[in-house]
């Protein structure tokens, strides 16, 4: 068993995926319409493109339970995911000088590296550095 796929709810699949591409640096991997203007939009590292692919999903917008969890994760501060870096410190610069919010700066925490992001889309995100 492996994981391909991970969801991540966005308020808006446009934004996302500006933000996710332009900001991230994640590739569009599948753009598949759906109907009522949702689409299977899913992207992939540009480092591991044929690594699991991340989908950013319209659940919040659908789906009233996903909604209420997706604010309260936001509300208490806590990353709906995490994705691993080489260098926290490096992503946090490059990242706030494209206007990237963060929560959290760079912090070390035991045999890791953390920084929280709000990735303008009802999400925290944490990178992680393995020390």
């Amino acid at each position: 068993m492996k994981v391909t796929l991970i969801s991540i709810p966005v308020l808006d699949q446009e934004n996302a995926l500006k933000f996710y591409t332009e900001k991230l640096g994640f590739l569009k991997k599948k753009d598949i319409p759906l109907g009522g203007g949702n689409r299977w939009l899913t992207l992939v590292s540009e480092e591991w493109q044929d690594g699991p692919e991340i989908l950013l999903e319209p659940a919040p917008n659908h789906f009233e339970p996903s909604r209420v969890y997706q604010d309260a994760l936001m509300k208490a501060g806590i990353p709906w995911t995490q994705f691993d870096v080489q260098d926290v410190a490096s992503e946090y610069e490059r990242l706030t000088k494209l206007g990237v919010s963060f929560s959290v700066k760079p912090t070390e925490m035991g045999t890791v590296k953390v920084a929280v992001f709000n990735d303008t889309c009802g999400n925290n995100i944490q990178l992680v550095e393995e020390l």
